[in-house]
């Protein structure tokens, strides 16, 4: 998996970026962190809420320009991202997430493997000590 860092989407942003950035680096979408930011200002924490939004625009760093582009050439697929218009077919889609749901079926076999196999106990018998 990628390593993904905070930054302020200023590309994006409305203001400062903070809300676009933190939605690029928990991987929602924008207006979610928006609506979310603004209901949490509304419902009494005005002042912490423009407190951090300030200090974040201070402390985090804007986006450097190719950021966006590695990360979604990491990925082969962005299931918000009109995949009609990327040109690709509904099948391909599917298969892509075929492979993925495939790979991450094999981690989980092989956690399970490990889990139930008897030097996953003698492991944690050592770190008990």
């Amino acid at each position: 998996m990628s390593k993904k860092e905070l930054y302020r989407d200023t590309a994006n942003g409305k203001i400062s970026g903070v809300c676009a950035g933190l939605a690029n680096y928990l991987g929602i979408e924008v207006w979610l962190v928006r609506i979310l930011v603004i209901s949490a200002a509304l419902l009494g924490g005005s002042f912490m809420i423009l407190l951090a939004y300030v200090a974040m625009t201070f402390m985090v760093e804007k986006q450097p320009a190719a950021y966006v582009e590695d990360l979604k050439a990491k990925q082969e697929h962005q299931l918000k991202s009109k995949p009609w218009q990327q040109g690709k077919t509904p099948q391909d889609l599917i298969s892509t997430l075929e492979r993925d749901f495939d790979k991450i079926e094999d981690k989980i076999r092989h956690m399970e493997a490990y889990v139930t196999s008897g030097s996953y106990k003698v492991d944690r018998e050592f770190k008990n000590l």
